[in-house]
């Protein structure tokens, strides 16, 4: 396989991940995958007119029409190594997990069914397989500067730099993996912590937008990407 991108220890492939996966060898996954909620957005005008959510007219996710995606993947990785992959209470959660992480992003975040007195201003994130503990901390985890997550975006679904730095400082030492890598927050994490990682990404012009980010000694984005 030929990388889009390689420099540094970082490098990107572009392609369906289940057919690049077999060619790449890494030693923890970290990831946001389509979680099988079949989601739409009501932003989606809005993004779609900024370039964000492409040509999909009603926000949705490819892959995102059930589970299987996910799964074959998961399968792919193995059951033993180690794995953080987000997700949704919505939907099957992934099989064997072993701890469920909770981001909270915080008051200023969330809406879902307003005659629902609760926002749902966190989201899960599973571990799964193998791990080596050290020192122990929260599972619960906060993150500063939420709210530049929907400032400048160039993905619908960023995560904070910040949050993925929060759970590869964790990870032990290796090479990290995201298969689902839009574009590019676990790669640019991975860099700012000083690990190897492989991103894996079937759009090109998020593979791009990911290398322009890694390529800046300086990111524009701040906390998100």
């Amino acid at each position: 396989m030929k990388p889009y991108y390689e420099h540094a220890g970082i490098t990107i492939y572009h392609g369906d991940c289940r057919e690049v996966l077999p060619h790449v060898t890494a030693d923890v996954l970290v990831t946001d995958p389509p979680y099988g909620i079949a989601y739409e957005s009501g932003w989606a005008s809005s993004l779609i007119t900024s370039g964000v959510y492409g040509d999909r007219a009603d926000g949705s996710i490819e892959g995102d029409e059930d589970i299987s995606l996910r799964d074959a993947v998961l399968s792919m990785w193995g059951a033993e190594k180690p794995a953080l992959v987000f997700g949704s209470l919505r939907a099957p959660l992934p099989p064997g997990w072993k701890q469920c992480l909770v981001w909270d992003k915080g008051e200023a975040a969330g809406m879902g069914d307003l005659s629902i007195p609760w926002k749902p201003n966190w989201e899960a994130i599973f571990v799964l397989g193998t791990w080596r503990a050290s020192s122990r901390c929260s599972g619960v985890i906060r993150v500063n500067n939420i709210s530049r997550v929907c400032m400048g975006r160039v993905h619908p679904h960023m995560k904070p730099i910040s949050l993925l730095g929060a759970l590869l400082r964790r990870c032990q030492p290796g090479t990290v993996l995201d298969p689902f890598m839009g574009s590019g927050t676990t790669l640019v994490a991975a860099k700012n912590v000083g690990l190897n990682a492989i991103g894996i990404e079937v759009e090109e012009r998020y593979c791009e937008t990911a290398a322009r980010q890694l390529s800046q000694e300086v990111l524009p984005l701040g906390e998100s990407g």
